[in-house]
């Protein structure tokens, strides 16, 4: 027979799949990782320092319209306070717009140019020179003469100002829209991506299921061819040893006891022409009950290896045959019971039950330590059950070690297409039980 190739195993694919899929998935998660840590930096960098820098140009502002409020106070001729009494005032707003501006300078470092910086500082530089000039004017009692500082330059400057921060308040209005369309452009990148990552890994599945299907088929295939030409083998290995036990049998009982026939035949005539009180006429007669009894065994040993009866009687007269010269050959107390309608078997149903109840009392006598069993042969309207029970010390084989013996009864059912059970009784012994389908097992008429 032509040697199959050696199967090769799924073990070196499936590890190269889940290298693969474990470095697939290190690479998505550093990808996600840098994309979050982009919008991390995006939020927290840009985003929360754009915000920041609103509420101090806010801050501004708000210092810059307090001042417009006090000048546009000071310009009216009703008012009853003269201008030196607004510089503790303006005093107070010079700090706070100093320290805003300072915070504000660090905070919009990173999105401001140096000429909008310089612009802005060097506007309320010569706003607060203004201012400081409009007070000493007024202190000196030129009180018509700072009026007009406040209306021709001091007022302009802080409107000019007041523009310049809203500008800047535009500014990062429109940064932060760009910021949150950046932001949402990432998520969006990002969730892309983890669909065609989670597609990715689906396909992998899928093709790594595939191939797993696909080759456990083959194993499968080639197991059940396995199992096929092991169940052929076994057929053919019960066969040969049925008829090397039958040719055995055969030859024990044709020629050896031909042999032994003749032999007693001869010793017989010879007997009669001795004198009754010869000695050799005794030992004659012990060399023929010797002969009788070598006979009486090898017709035994004949029907042992294959029994006559089961071609020309059947299977239930060899059993009333063999049970009987069990229980002398063994010593045990064995109960025989038919039930159910019988009907005739194939001589080769018959013999392969008649080997199953051979090799199940067997057991029972060399293992089981029982005195009695139970051997229960029941017709049922479509299957034949066979059951052999004991009451011995149970069936515990090794686990992992199967005797020879059940291994052939299993084998002999299954060539009738039956099953072979052994259970272990509650209290000890075991049920041996054979279930053969009727039309596996009976005579089929031409």
């Amino acid at each position: 027979m032509e040697k199959s190739p050696p199967q090769r195993g799924p073990t070196l694919g499936l590890y190269l799949g889940l290298i693969v899929t474990i470095l697939a998935v290190l690479a998505y998660a550093g990808y996600i990782t840098r994309q979050f840590s982009g919008l991390r930096k995006l939020q927290g960098e840009m985003v929360d320092r754009n915000r920041k820098d609103s509420l101090q140009l806010l801050r501004i502002q708000n210092d810059l319209n307090s001042l417009g409020l006090a000048m546009r106070d000071m310009l009216d001729a009703s008012e009853p306070y003269p201008l030196i009494a607004w510089t503790a005032q303006f005093d107070r707003t010079r700090n706070d717009l100093s320290a805003a501006l300072r915070q504000e300078e660090n905070l919009a470092e990173a999105t401001r140019t140096s000429d909008q910086r310089r612009y802005l500082t060097q506007s309320l530089t010569q706003f607060w020179d203004a201012c400081d000039r409009m007070f000493s004017q007024a202190q000196n009692g030129q009180e018509q003469a700072a009026r007009e500082q406040i209306r021709d330059t001091l007022q302009p400057q802080q409107a000019a100002l007041s523009s310049a921060v809203s500008r800047l308040l535009v500014q990062n209005n429109e940064g932060e829209e760009q910021a949150a369309a950046r932001i949402a452009e990432i998520y969006d990148r990002v969730q892309r991506q983890l669909y065609y990552f989670l597609a990715a890994i689906l396909l992998a599945i899928v093709v790594t299921s595939l191939y797993m299907i696909r080759y456990n088929r083959r194993i499968f295939a080639h197991v059940a061819e396995l199992s096929l030409q092991r169940s052929e083998l076994a057929q053919k290995l019960i066969a040969t040893q049925e008829s090397t036990l039958r040719h055995i049998s055969r030859e024990l009982h044709d020629e050896f006891g031909q042999v032994l026939t003749a032999i007693g035949s001869l010793l017989r005539r010879a007997d009669k022409d001795m004198p009754e009180n010869s000695a050799l006429r005794e030992d004659l007669q012990e060399v023929r009950e010797i002969a009788q009894t070598t006979l009486n065994n090898i017709r035994s040993l004949s029907q042992a290896l294959h029994p006559v009866l089961l071609e020309e009687a059947g299977l239930e007269s060899t059993l009333d045959w063999y049970i009987p010269t069990v229980e002398r050959q063994t010593g045990l107390a064995l109960h025989y019971e038919k039930s159910g309608q019988a009907f005739p078997l194939e001589t080769s149903a018959s013999v392969q039950l008649y080997r199953l109840v051979q090799e199940a009392l067997n057991n029972v006598a060399r293992h089981s330590g029982a005195k009695e069993a139970w051997v229960r042969l029941r017709f049922q309207p479509a299957s034949l059950e066979l059951e052999v029970e004991d009451r011995g010390k149970g069936f515990a084989p090794p686990a992992g070690h199967t005797g020879i013996g059940l291994v052939a009864m299993r084998e002999r059912a299954e060539i009738l297409g039956g099953t072979l059970k052994v259970t272990p009784i509650a209290g000890g012994g075991t049920l041996v039980q054979i279930h053969i389908p009727r039309e596996r097992a009976e005579t089929h008429g031409e």
